[in-house]
């Protein structure tokens, strides 16, 4: 639906389903109501011309390729509510620029921020547990990355194409790396290791 420029989605609404609205590339912004739980896969997947979005606290999910190529998307506000993104979650989202992850989420998906070339910042809370599988790769405008002690796994091709990352701390708490982690990092000329504070 190219011609559809807004919508009004009614509190009786409990679930947004799959591809719900794929390729609306005319919607420029939208208000989900707080009677929604999750956001289905690929549910405003090549929505190019969205440029914000409230997302309400009543969400836990949002599914694989939720806002996949949503191009002209600038900045995102995901409430604490949400547990998990989902993967490919924010792939493509090349206009995105800095992105601050609740407390509530525990995992990012394979390919979550895959190719989210303006993205120069982004706060990994210490609940994270793992980096799925090129969850950054090709984030070429990212230059440096907080790495929290509550991760114990990098997936294969995390970081693989980060061309503008120059340096980068891997916590103690961190017991493998995957295939091709840093592949294609020409610009990585510092990667050391951050030692948890013993107490006394």
């Amino acid at each position: 639906c190219t011609g559809l420029t807004s919508i009004t989605i009614p509190n009786s609404v409990t679930s947004l389903g799959d591809h719900c609205f794929y390729g609306c590339t005319g919607l420029t912004s939208i208000t989900i109501p707080n009677s929604v739980t999750s956001l289905g896969g690929g549910c405003f997947s090549g929505c190019t011309g969205l440029t914000s979005i409230t997302i309400p606290n009543s969400v836990t999910s949002l599914g694989n390729y939720c806002f996949y190529s949503c191009t002209g998307l600038t900045s995102i506000n995901i409430p604490n509510s949400v547990t998990s993104l989902g993967g490919s979650c924010f792939s493509g989202c090349t206009g995105l620029t800095s992105i601050t992850i609740p407390n509530s989420v525990t995992s990012l998906g394979n390919y979550c921020f895959f190719g989210c070339t303006g993205l120069t910042s982004i706060t990994i809370p210490n609940t994270v547990r793992s980096l799925g599988m090129g969850c950054f790769s090709g984030c070429t405008g990212l230059t440096s990355i907080n790495i929290p002690n509550s991760v114990t796994s990098l997936g294969n091709y995390c970081f693989s194409g980060c061309t503008g990352l120059t340096s980068i701390t891997i916590p103690n708490s961190v017991t493998s790396l995957g295939w091709g982690c840093f592949s294609g990092c020409n610009s990585l000329s510092t990667i050391s290791r951050k030692h948890r504070k013993r107490r006394r």
